[in-house]
């Protein structure tokens, strides 16, 4: 069993309560846009194994350390990790092809700022977009997911708000 903490969209954002609702995973899931190294230096300073993805605002060591898609198997759950995916019956050029080739059961992006968790029946998985964790952009709340891949299952998913949008940081 494996808890997994997910967030995107820090543009370079280090929140404190990061650490209130990830210390305690066992890995953090980042789906890019990550801004600065020191959002990668804070997060694995908490202690849970980071994966991560480069997204479309990431320059540098950001983009060197870390690949586009990452795809893996954890706890029995074939996993695609990417920043800029679609969601069913939307995807990116390519990401359908893709997750179906894998029989991936979890899908998790970013990108789009849109707290969005589906179901997509034709491919058989869960969807998961954490929305934006960091102050840049338009969204009106700032959140984060944890969530339970526990035997080829993935349970226990919930939603944290961190803060309401009122300003940038």
């Amino acid at each position: 069993m494996k808890r997994i903490g997910i967030l995107s969209d820090t543009h370079s954002c280090i929140d404190p309560r990061y650490g209130k609702y990830l210390a305690e995973c066992d890995e953090i899931w980042h789906a890019g846009d990550v801004g600065d190294i020191d959002v990668v230096a804070y997060l694995e300073g908490l202690g849970p194994r980071l994966r991560a993805v480069c997204g479309n605002i990431d320059h540098g060591t950001v983009r060197r350390r870390f690949p586009e898609v990452e795809i893996f198997e954890l706890e029995g759950v074939k996993v695609y990790l990417t920043h800029i995916g679609g969601y069913p019956r939307r995807y990116a050029p390519g990401v359908k092809e893709s997750l179906r080739r894998e029989r991936v059961k979890l899908m998790v992006a970013g990108h789009s700022h849109i707290l969005k968790v589906m179901y997509d029946p034709e491919l058989d998985l869960l969807h998961v977009n954490p929305g934006a964790a960091g102050y840049h952009g338009w969204q009106k709340q700032r959140t984060l997911i944890r969530l339970t891949l526990d035997n080829a299952t993935i349970r226990d998913l919930e939603v944290i708000e961190l803060a309401k949008q009122l300003h940038h940081q």
